[in-house]
């Protein structure tokens, strides 16, 4: 048994999640963490919802409510959607916890000790209207380097120039389009080109990385700079320096302490599991490969920065020094990076109302549907385009026609023959049951292979193949034709049933949900594929701060089934079976994309009466 960790993208708490975000973080997370349970891995899987940073503050200051106060209501509102996808997480917590603020801590503090973060100035950009440190996202003007329009000001997505928000031509907010002012404030900063060497010598170790992945990450070095790892803010973890500690109006900046919490939601887990040190099998062990799941835009942070503030920590960059408390640190073993997906041609984007969020398609449509739209059509390598006539494409000819009526088909041959799982009789055997039966085996190495090298795709693919290929048995065979032979039907019916509980083993990472009424129908009981839960807890360090976390049971040989063929039992008894999927009418590709349309107007005329009031605000 070897201990796996998969680290999850944190969604930043300002809002409710969309299928963009899930498509690139959440369900691919999934597939892999149940695939590597089931192959008998030992698998800590956490994440948590992002709460500091200014967009918190700005969004908070909209509505008219505090920070945390916000900040409590998306964290409930992502942990139950993601515990409604199914996302299988062994913890999923928040970053304003106690724990958290501890652990973010430490890191600076070590990586202070070893010259891995020193003291400087740098200009920042200040909201004149409020006096509101601006993030840098919330910057846009003309690229200095390119001159496209709408750069923003740590990034142009036209030339993928890293910048600075004063470097911008013309720039302005986005909160209300006022021009910010920029000031020189003293800010620790994180000494990235005294870790470069490292940093890259470590990536160019990396195989098997995909290729968009690896050489965006190795081409983030050529040109480094430190960067601000604190902000003139109210909101985030205090910095741990004499003369700063108490200071209310400086905190250390949110990507710094967020690509921490996968440490620190670690330690909570181990925390509050009753065992303090547990986590340290899958973080100090050099045997253990972490993997972390995102989007492409966050692949800067967890293939430079987090990589950095690792061997800062561990004393591993030029300057030398000693680990702490924690350490050492493992490094990440992949960065599994998913392209963008778009909607009906469009980018997601929240703020333009190009959305489809996670909340309301699982309100609609069953949860493997959207899981598995997800993973057969998601983002894995290239840009890929969520449409809803492909959704109910997929759903109707792949889930509900091929493998719902295939398990529905060979559950209602049984149930009218046999009432149970009827035995093979091996003189009826023939070659092509005995084929049947060695191509769904070897599907175990062939899908396992794909899934263990993040194509998942290809995987789903792989084993729909089989969904396809058990039915052309059932076509060929014809069961319900053979009438004075008892002997032979049971065993066409065996293998049929075998077969299918295969293709359910195989889409089990993929489809937890139905696997599990699958797995039933055949007359299985017991947990075949268990679901996260959320539960209350009180924070471990801040009495009285109550949150919701995600976890679940997730114990080999008990609630999680191996991957590999689990022989059928003869005489488990067989219902009439119910259908498994359901097809969705062809009338909700235009119902969605009339709502869509509604949806998107209402949104476009409120913004446009906020920039309004904004603008006539500034001009009093």
């Amino acid at each position: 048994m070897s201990h796996i960790l998969v680290n999850v993208a944190w969604p930043y708490a300002n809002g409710p999640r969309h299928i963009g975000h899930v498509a690139g973080f959440g369900v691919p997370s999934d597939v892999y963490a149940r695939y590597e349970r089931m192959k008998g891995n030992d698998v800590l899987m956490v994440s948590g919802t992002d709460e500091h940073g200014t967009p918190i503050l700005v969004e908070a200051e909209k509505e008219g409510v505090t920070a945390q106060e916000l900040a409590n209501r998306y964290n409930r509102v992502i942990a139950k959607d993601l515990c409604d996808l199914g996302l299988s997480y062994d913890l999923f917590t928040r970053t304003t916890t106690g724990n958290h603020e501890h652990v973010v801590q430490e890191l600076f503090k070590q990586c202070l000790k070893n010259g891995y973060i020193y003291k400087g100035t740098q200009k920042v950009a200040i909201s004149p209207s409020t006096g509101r440190t601006l993030p840098d996202r919330y910057i846009e003007g003309e690229c200095p380097i390119c001159h496209a329009e709408g750069a923003r000001g740590d990034q142009c997505d036209a030339c993928g120039n890293e910048l600075d928000p004063d470097e911008l031509i013309n720039p302005v907010s986005k909160i209300n389009g006022e021009t910010p002012r920029f000031e020189e404030t003293e800010h620790y900063f994180l000494d990235l080109p005294a870790l470069a060497d490292a940093n890259l010598a470590w990536l160019k170790t990396r195989t098997g990385w995909r290729t968009n992945v690896i050489n965006f990450s190795i081409g983030l070095f050529k040109e480094v700079k430190p960067r601000a790892i604190t902000r003139d803010i109210d909101w985030g973890i205090p910095v741990p320096v004499a003369g700063w500690i108490d200071n209310p109006n400086k905190k250390l900046y949110v990507w710094f302490d967020a690509v921490i919490g996968y440490l620190s939601a670690s330690i909570e887990w181990a925390r509050r599991k009753g065992d303090p040190e547990a986590w340290r099998a899958w973080w100090n062990d050099p045997a253990s490969p972490a993997y972390y799941f995102m989007g492409k835009d966050n692949i800067t942070f967890h293939s430079q920065i987090w990589p950095s503030e690792m061997l800062g920590y561990n004393g591993q960059g030029s300057k030398g020094g000693e680990t702490g408390e924690y350490g050492p640190l493992n490094m990440p073993e992949q960065v599994v990076a998913s392209e963008f997906m778009t909607m009906e041609g469009k980018k997601f984007s929240s703020s333009r109302g190009i959305v489809i969020y996670v909340k309301d398609i699982l309100a609609r449509y069953p949860v493997d549907a959207v899981r598995y739209y997800i993973s057969v059509a998601g983002p894995e390598s290239s840009d890929s385009d969520f449409t809803w006539a492909e959704f109910v494409r997929h759903n109707n000819e792949e889930l509900a026609s091929s493998w719902g009526n295939l398990v529905n088909r060979v559950a209602n041959l049984i149930n009218k023959n046999f009432g149970e799982i009827p035995a093979i009789d091996e003189a009826s055997l023939t070659d092509e049951d005995r084929a049947l039966l060695d191509e769904t085996n070897a599907a175990f190495a062939t899908v396992g292979g794909l899934i263990e090298h993040h194509r998942q795709k290809g995987a789903l693919n792989e084993a729909m193949k089989v969904v396809g290929d058990i039915n052309k048995y059932i076509s060929a065979t014809e069961p319900w034709k053979i009438k004075d032979n008892p002997a032979r039907l049971g065993t066409v019916l065996h293998v049929a049933a075998q077969a299918v509980s295969d293709a359910n083993h195989l889409l089990a990472p993929f489809l937890p949900h139905s696997a599990q009424k699958v797995w039933e129908a055949l007359g299985g009981t017991g947990t075949f594929s268990p679901l996260p839960r959320i539960e209350e807890v009180e924070d471990l360090d801040k009495p009285g701060f109550e949150y919701p976390i995600i976890t679940g049971d997730y114990t080999f040989g008990k609630t999680v089934h191996p991957w590999r063929r689990e022989e059928i039992v003869v005489g488990a008894p067989v219902a009439k079976p119910s259908p498994i999927f359901a097809k969705i009418p062809q009338e909700a590709v235009a119902e969605e994309l009339a709502r869509f349309d509604a949806e998107l107007a209402a949104r476009k005329e409120a913004e446009a009466k906020r920039l309004a009031a904004a603008k006539a605000e500034l001009d009093k």
